[in-house]
């Protein structure tokens, strides 16, 4: 049974940071792809960034890309997304995710989620 628990969310000021993580466990992640999704309020909910827990390779939405890294630490079994200069429509709840295999940008591909962090940014 696979078990994603994130923290790290909260409120912040445009053009600010926050770091959000994604504790992993209950089988070993070796072929895993690991990914953050966000729902914004009236919303689908959306790919942002993933990572390969074997290596390196990462994938990341347009919207994102210069802003938001995606890393991952294996002997502490956590994923991790560093946001900067945030912005108001980066204002959502972000979810944790991941899937055996390559890393794809579809929702419905992910068979384990965690319970999603807020994420809030004033203007």
């Amino acid at each position: 049974q696979v078990q994603l628990v994130e923290s790290g969310g909260g409120l912040v000021q445009a053009g600010g940071s926050l770091r959000l993580s994604c504790a992993a466990g209950g089988r070993p992640f070796g072929n895993y792809a690991m990914a953050w999704f966000r729902q914004a309020p009236g919303k689908e909910r959306e790919f942002v960034a993933a990572i390969k827990w074997s290596g390196s390779a990462t994938t990341y939405v347009d919207s994102v890309k210069g802003r938001f890294t995606i890393s991952r630490d294996v002997a502490k079994n956590t994923v991790y997304l560093q946001m900067n200069s945030l912005k108001p429509e980066d204002t959502a709840v972000y979810y944790c995710a991941a899937k055996d295999g390559e890393i794809v940008t579809m929702t419905l591909t992910y068979d384990y989620w965690g319970q999603g962090t807020q994420v809030t940014v004033s203007s």
